[in-house]
């Protein structure tokens, strides 16, 4: 009998062990991720475990790494703020040290940057859309960059500048 329980906790380690494999084939995961997707195909927690640590140990899984790349790509292809970024991470199961890290790669001034070319975006694809009030405009464009995660004293500042820019 305990023959049959070592072969079927085998089993289980070369399922999860092809799972893992193809979720990284697809897309950088966090250690949470991979677990969670193991969980929904049944795979025991002590083999989930198992595959898991040693997939640590070669370094296919690591979350320090995967958060520093989640932080740089999605702050460049989304241009969310520190605090958006944060959040996200925190979804995929990174711990708090871990984002910290990898959130002190972007600089205030990145986050300035991103916010003043997320508002000059958007002016330029409403360039044609009539205007109706500086109030109304500048509304609309801090609440856009309050839903990205930018704090409202940064948000109002921004938009005054770019508005100030643009307008004669």
């Amino acid at each position: 009998m305990s023959h049959e329980n070592e072969s079927t906790a085998e089993e289980d380690q070369v399922r999860a062990r092809a799972i893992v494999l193809r979720q990284l084939a697809m897309a950088p995961k966090s250690r949470h991720q991979l677990a969670l997707k193991l969980s929904q195909r049944d795979i025991p927690e002590e083999a989930a475990n198992a595959v898991l640590d040693r997939f640590e140990q070669v370094e296919l899984i690591d979350d320090a790494e995967f958060a520093f790349m989640w932080v740089r790509s999605r702050a460049q292809t989304r241009s969310l703020a520190r605090p958006a970024l944060k959040r996200e991470l925190a979804e995929k199961g990174i711990a708090s040290d871990l984002a910290e890290e990898a959130l002190a790669q972007l600089s205030d001034e990145d986050e300035r940057a991103a916010a003043e070319a997320l508002v000059r975006r958007r002016l330029r694809a409403d360039a044609a859309a009539e205007r109706t009030g500086r109030d109304k405009e500048m509304r609309r464009l801090v609440g856009m960059l309050g839903r990205k995660g930018y704090n409202g004293g940064l948000a109002f500042s921004v938009v005054r500048t770019v508005l100030d820019e643009l307008t004669p």
